[in-house]
Order: structure tokens, then sequence, then C-alpha cells
């Protein structure tokens, strides 16, 4: 037969020479929330919180094209399904996962005020609510290998959160569903461009986490410090107070048992010269006095 028949090292050296198959979990996520949103010093919870997004997508879907067509038939013959348009059917949906405090949750929610006010309940122009979502296929080593930019996207539908107590080491998600007008396969120089990006955007976030290391490994040797100072601090008053309590006092005994010890001696040997002594004085003084008389 012509050609070459398929085997199984012609698979392998296809796919060695393609790159390896691309996996679902090597994507990156980009949402632009619309410029008027994030304009203004009143909207710094939105500039700090899209980067967080974007980090905590874990899941999204790329959406798909379709061609809409018409029959035409000519005659008795077989029809023919004639191309007359094209649509971008469907919702790009995404899941999030969500910090202790829902700031993913809340980023959506204010998006969504930006289209209708909750409270006037009135809709505002489209222009001032739309963004852009950018989904990318990476290979192995993170570089991109494929690229898509959906145009005039808002999240249209903000699901609900279930609670239970049996969930107790499941991380609460949530999940965005996106409408969009349309979207289109990037260029190779706009997915260059977005790789330069990117890499900011991972040493960014790698920054920030070297930042909170070295902060909680200065909280903790300051504690550590703290803790140690006030150990030695402790010790040292605990010692001079036990030396004082075991010297002070007895030094002041010794000293005074001392001194009341060789005061009574003197005194008892005084006492007794003057009992050994006086009398005979006394009885030669007598004795010598008779004698003169």
């Amino acid at each position: 037969m012509a050609g070459k028949q398929p085997t199984i090292q012609n698979f392998i050296a296809s796919m060695n020479k393609s790159g390896g198959f691309a996996r679902l979990s090597k994507y990156a996520v980009v949402i632009t929330p619309p410029a008027k949103l994030l304009s203004g010093d009143s909207n710094n919870f939105l500039h700090n919180t899209n980067r967080q997004v974007n980090l905590h997508c874990s899941s999204v879907s790329m959406p798909g094209h379709d061609l809409q067509a018409m029959e035409q038939q000519h005659g008795s013959a077989p029809g023919r399904e004639i191309v007359r348009s094209h649509d971008y059917e469907g919702t790009i949906a995404a899941t999030f996962y969500l910090d202790s405090h829902l700031r993913e949750r809340h980023f959506f929610e204010q998006w969504q005020r930006s289209a209708v006010n909750t409270q006037t309940h009135k809709a505002n122009y489209y222009d001032n609510y739309i963004g852009e979502l950018e989904i990318y296929q990476l290979d192995g080593d993170g570089e991109i290998t494929y690229g898509i930019k959906a145009t005039e996207v808002y999240p249209t539908l903000i699901a609900g959160i279930e609670y239970a107590y049996s969930s107790s080491n499941t991380i609460a998600t949530q999940v965005v569903q996106f409408q969009y007008r349309q979207w289109y396969n990037m260029t190779s120089d706009e997915i260059s461009g977005y790789s330069s990006r990117l890499n900011l955007l991972h040493e960014s976030a790698k920054a920030a986490v070297r930042t909170a290391s070295a902060l909680v490994e200065s909280s903790l040797d300051r504690n550590a410090n703290s803790q140690s100072g006030t150990s030695l601090f402790s010790s040292q008053k605990a010692e001079q107070k036990r030396q004082e309590q075991l010297r002070t006092p007895e030094i002041g005994k010794v000293s005074s048992l001392s001194g009341t010890s060789l005061f009574s001696k003197d005194k008892a040997e005084q006492k007794r010269q003057e009992q050994l002594i006086s009398p005979t004085a006394k009885a030669g003084g007598d004795r010598f006095s008779g004698s003169r008389n």
C-alpha cells in the first residue's frame, strides 16, 4: 500500500515533534473589568482584587463557535446546508476559589451593579459594564501555546453557594457565567506580548509571597526575642531575689551573733577577773591597813 502505515513509533514521533498533548490543568485566565469601573480612587478594592480573581480561577470553559446554515434545494435534488451566518452560542462558565472574606464574589457583585442599579432598578449604559476575558493554553513549561480573547464581557450570573456542616474540609467556590459578544483567536504577536505580562504577574505574586513570608519570619523573630528577653530578665530577677534571701540575712545574722558572743565573753572574763582579783586585793588591803594600825 502506498504511504506509511500508522505505527506506535510514528505516533510517538508525531507527539514528540508537536510538543506533547495539551493538559487541561495548564491554563491561564485574565479578566479585565470595564475601565470606568476601575477608574477613581473609590475602587481600590477592584484594583487589588482583580489579580487575585485571575489567580483563583479554578476552572473555565473555552467558548465555542458555530456556523448557522440554511437548507438550499434545487428542484428534486438533495438539498445543501449553506452557511448564512455564524454565532457564539452560550456563555463562558468559570469557577473561582473564595478566600475567607469572599472577595471574589464581592468583585463580581460590584461588576453587576455597574450594569444595573440594585436600588433604583435602572439599567446603565452598555459600554459602562462590558470588559474582556482572555483564556490561554499553556505547555509543560508554562509558555503560552494558544489563546483567545472574548470581547464585551460581563458577569450575567453569579451562582449561589451551598453550605453544609459535612463540607468542613471543602474549599468554597463561586461559579460565574459570563456573557460575551464574540471571541477571536489571538495572533502570535499578541500571545507573545501577553507572555511578558504573564511573567510579570507571576513575579509579582512570588514577590508578594516572599514579602509575606519575610513579615511572618520577622514577626516570629521579634516574638522569640521578646519572650527570650522576658525569660532572661525574669530569671535574673528571681536569682537576685534568691541571693538576697539566702545571703543577706545570713551575713547579718552571723555578724549579730558574732558581736554578741564577743561582748558576752568580754563581760564574763571581766566579771571573773573581778571575782578572782578584787577579793584578794581587798583582803590584802585590809591586812595592810590593820597592821598599820
